[in-house]
This record gives structure tokens, sequence and C-alpha cells, in this order.
């Protein structure tokens, strides 16, 4: 990560099944939070495996519980998708139907540069460090691009 960014690691444990019934009878103080979450931050980088060819039900169900409502954190939000996965391709279809997902919502997806991590079951040790020279340079490229990306995004915002 980029010196200058402050990450803050956030789980998606705890959200119910979306429903419209609960939706508009009770709404989960969870997705209240991350409602928030993500209007406060300057920027979303979405990090995701790849089951069965796309993103994780998990994953989708906090997308649906975000997105409810009148107000939209989505909406202009600067997001970067990734992804990983033990085989080949690296998550590339979930990455594809979260981008899907995130730009219908009116998201400003980074497009370029992609970071597909392959077979990083081989690649990350018990720590959680990725052990390939190769992928930590390609990540470290990414992270600055996405640096970029949500500077660009809160420069035209600050403009407007």
């Amino acid at each position: 990560m980029p010196e200058s960014i402050a990450p803050t690691v956030v789980g998606i444990e705890g959200f119910p099944l979306y429903s419209d019934t609960i939706e508009n009878t009770s709404f989960p103080e969870i997705a209240t939070q991350y409602k928030e979450k993500i209007r406060a931050a300057d920027g979303i980088l979405v990090v995701t495996p790849e089951y069965n060819r796309s993103m994780p039900g998990s994953l989708k169900n906090v997308l649906d519980w975000t997105s409810r409502g009148k107000d939209l954190p989505w909406k202009g939000k600067s997001v970067g998708v990734i992804g990983a996965s033990d085989g080949v391709r690296g998550a590339s279809f979930a990455q594809y139907d979260v981008k899907r997902v995130l730009t219908y919502f009116g998201a400003h997806v980074m497009g370029q540069p992609e970071f597909y991590f392959a077979e990083a079951d081989k690649k990350i040790d018990a720590e959680g460090t990725i052990t390939d020279e190769k992928s930590q340079q390609v990540l470290s490229k990414y992270l600055a691009a996405f640096k970029a990306h949500v500077e660009l995004i809160s420069q035209k915002a600050s403009i407007q």
C-alpha cells in the first residue's frame, strides 16, 4: 500500500440475507453503518475471491443492502476491484461481476490497470504476506494507480 494511504479493512460478516420485507420493516443497523463507511471513505477497494465463476453470494448481499434507500453511497465513489483465486484466472469473472454492479450504482470504477491474483494459494505465506515478487510488483503498480484514480475523482468532485 502506498504510504499516503491509510486503509481500513472491513469484513462483510453479519449481514442478513437481503429481503425487501426486512428492508421495509426494519432496515439492518449493519447496512446503515456500512453505508456511512462507504460515504466517509475517499475510495473503496473491493477485494473478492471467485466462487463458481462469480463473486461470492455474501458480497452480492452486501452490495444489495448498501445500494438500498434514497441515500446512495456508491454514487460518485471511487472504487477499485481486485481478486484472488487458487485457479489461473485470478478471480477475473468475479471482478467483472463486481465492476458491473458497481458501475450500475454510479460508482467511478477504475478500469485499468487490473490485478488478477492467480494461484494465490501458492503465493501467500501463513501470515498473509504475498511471497511472489512479480505479484507484489503488479499489486504495487495497481495500488499506485488506484491512489491516482481516487485523487482524480476527488479533484473533479471538488470542482463541481
